[in-house]
Order: structure tokens, then C-alpha cells, then sequence
């Protein structure tokens, strides 16, 4: 798989993700001891995994729609898996560190999210910094 139809799959996924934050019934409570935050809106764990709440469905949004506009060109998705790699090796991190595990109560990265966002890290660096940077043509209709 080339670095474009990492964009393509990483914004299709994340993008449904993200519509699936808004589903009330994919949301179950979070459990006790769980670390509370302060934007509580639609907080919850989404397919009883993974701890979200408003903020972080609509930055599951913008990660997907990001990754399906980056499809469009070599150069974006290559940009966009850099991106990627940084930023979500950056919230696997703070899921580990207790007063960041929740971004200052906004958002919740803790729990099954840091090895989730780790793995999106490791798949973005590879695409991003370590496939070869053979530029793939788009077919022509």
C-alpha cells in the first residue's frame, strides 16, 4: 500500500470513527475510577473501548476528513502521514502522563486510546518518513 491509500484508509476510518462518537447508543458509561473531565458532552467509551467525548469525536472528524482531502496528491498524504506520526505519537504520550492523560480535562487520551494512537503513530511514520518515495500516478478516466 502507497502513502495515498494510507490517507485513504487512515481518513475513511477515522472519519467513521468519528461519526460513530456522535451515536449514543456506541457510547457506553465510563466505568468507576475513570478520570473525569471537564467537557463531559457525549463522554463516554465508544464500543465500550475507547474514552471520548465531543472534543475528541470532532477531532476524529478532522483527522478523517484530512486524510481523504490528502488522498487527492502524493505530496499531501506524504505531509499528512508526517503529521500524523507526530501529533498522535505526541497524545500517546500525554495518555500516559496522568495530568495529561485527560488535555487539561478537555479531552480524554487515556486508556485503550494510547496503544490505538500509538499504532496510528508507528503506520503514519512508516508511510511518512520510511516507504520509499516512489510517487504513485493516478490513473486517468
Amino acid at each position: 500500500m502507497g502513502v495515498r491509500y494510507f490517507s485513504l484508509v487512515l481518513g475513511i476510518v477515522y472519519t467513521l470513527v468519528g461519526l460513530m462518537g456522535f451515536i449514543p447508543g456506541l457510547l457506553s458509561e465510563p466505568p468507576a475510577g475513570a478520570p473525569p473531565v471537564s467537557l463531559d458532552t457525549l463522554y463516554g467509551y465508544l464500543i465500550g473501548l475507547f474514552p471520548v467525548n465531543i472534543l475528541h469525536t470532532i477531532v476524529h472528524l478532522v483527522v478523517g476528513i484530512a486524510g481523504l482531502l490528502a488522498y487527492r496528491s502524493w505530496d499531501a498524504s506524504r505531509t499528512y502521514a508526517r503529521i500524523i506520526a507526530v501529533v498522535f505519537g505526541l497524545l500517546a504520550l500525554m495518555g500516559l502522563v496522568p495530568g495529561l492523560s485527560t488535555t487539561f480535562g478537555l479531552i480524554p487520551l487515556f486508556s485503550h486510546d494510547i496503544w490505538l494512537h500509538a499504532l496510528t503513530s508507528l503506520t503514519a511514520a512508516y508511510f511518512g518518513f520510511v516507504a520509499p518515495a516512489e510517487r504513485e500516478t493516478m490513473a486517468a478516466p
